[in-house]
């Protein structure tokens, strides 16, 4: 099947109950058992079913397989965000004394993330574009996990996955990607060699803006080393599966970052139309960049460009398409504020991956924390905007845009 097909039609999508189409909302917290011999065997995880909503829902569950089918992964794990997805998925295979190298251009949020994690002895070395030639040096017998987005938010440095996934098992080392801005529409990490795949599923996954989710999908291909990896060790009789085996019954159930099963539902209904919407969001962002780039003054960042570094892998390893997010500097702060308080149907808002067309000021939101070295290293500076597109009509956004940008030039 190809994507749109798999995503109605697909393994996952089986016969639900009354023949429903979707699955239904299991809005419940606990689940009845026939015998004492049965719960004691689900508890302990030695037979199927569902004992409390925390550890299993048929709902999230139904997410799980339909994200799981779409990445080709050995399992997926649905969290109660993003960030929770990303935190779990670290810790789940990370001990004091490990060390992670990472791209200096990350989301905001995942820098402090990783800030924190300082608290519990685990380190993170930054190098400014995730290549095997900046990784490489930075490499020791500490460093238990490379991290990268495949599209930087809100740099849009570009990931060549095969390249680094490539290093990263030559030195025994798993390679983990947040895949958010890509989703597997555009590519699927896990077969250009990724071992871990993290998406905040409130964005392109859900697509409406209405539930705040994560996933974390493993593809099992990794050859764990138990003396290496202490977290780990505990499950080593699971080979490869250790790493889903531990997350799903361990780590997972235990902090209790579960997705609520009215969400799970929601992602669902979302999920269906991903193609059709990044066929949609990936165009009005293309031609956006293109018309904003002839505007004097407007610097524009986008992968497609003709100027862009990284046109020529975003062709390749996402078959044409560039994302759905473009960022431009406007001249200065004032300006950036003045452009942002003129847009009409664009909307000020902090998420991405919405239907609508949303806009943002990142230096004073999302790295607000960060120190100016940061914020540069993430091609954030105080006049840069970032733009989310949505499925609006391209010409309308590109005359929202330019009128605000024309107002701001002209303020009186």
């Amino acid at each position: 099947m190809k994507f749109n097909t798999m995503l109605l039609h697909g393994a996952s999508v089986k016969q639900y109950p009354y023949n429903a189409t979707i699955p239904p909302i299991s809005q419940v917290t606990a689940f009845r058992f026939d015998s004492a011999e049965e719960q004691e065997k689900v508890f302990a995880h030695k037979a199927s079913g569902y004992a409390y909503t925390r550890v299993g829902n048929p709902t999230v569950a139904a997410f799980e397989q339909r994200i799981n089918e779409l990445e080709g992964g050995n399992a997926a794990i649905a969290c109660s965000s993003g960030m929770s997805a990303i935190t779990l998925a670290m810790l789940n295979m990370l001990s004091s004394g490990d060390e992670v190298i990472a791209g200096s251009g990350l989301y905001g949020g995942t820098i402090d993330l990783f800030r924190d994690l300082e608290n519990f002895g685990i380190q993170v070395r930054y190098v400014r574009h995730v290549s095997p030639a900046e990784i490489e040096p930075l490499i020791s017998d500490r460093t238990k996990l490379i991290y990268s987005e495949v599209i930087g938010n809100p740099g849009l440095d570009v990931l060549d996955i095969r390249a680094v996934s490539d290093l990263a098992h030559a030195r025994e080392i798993p390679l983990m990607v947040d895949a958010t801005t890509a989703t597997p529409y555009l590519v699927r990490p896990l077969k250009l060699g990724a071992d871990i795949v993290v998406h905040s599923s409130s964005k392109y996954i859900n697509g409406g803006g209405n539930s705040v989710s994560g996933v974390i999908v493993d593809g099992a291909s990794f050859r764990w080393d138990f003396e290496r990896y202490r977290a780990l060790r505990d499950f080593s009789r699971y080979g490869p599966l250790a790493y889903t085996i531990r997350l799903r019954t361990d780590t997972w159930e235990n902090m209790g970052s579960c997705l609520s099963p009215f969400n799970a539902f929601m992602n669902i209904t979302g999920l269906e139309t991903l193609g059709l919407r990044m066929d949609r969001i990936c165009s009005n962002a293309e031609k956006i960049a293109a018309a904003l780039s002839e505007l004097p003054g407007i610097t524009v960042n986008y992968p497609l460009l003709p100027e862009n570094p990284y046109r020529e892998l975003a062709l390749r390893q996402f078959e044409g398409r560039g994302g759905g997010i473009l960022t431009f500097r406007a001249g200065s702060r004032e300006k950036a504020f003045r452009i942002l308080n003129h847009l009409q149907y664009i909307v000020k808002a902090s998420n991405i991956g919405d239907i609508r067309t949303l806009a943002i000021h990142p230096a004073s939101t999302l790295y607000r924390n960060s120190d100016e070295e940061r914020r540069v290293a993430a091609g954030v500076y105080e006049d840069t905007i970032r733009i989310s597109t949505g499925i609006e009509d391209a010409e309308d956004l590109i005359e929202d845009l330019t009128d605000a940008i024309e107002a701001a030039d002209n303020p009186d």
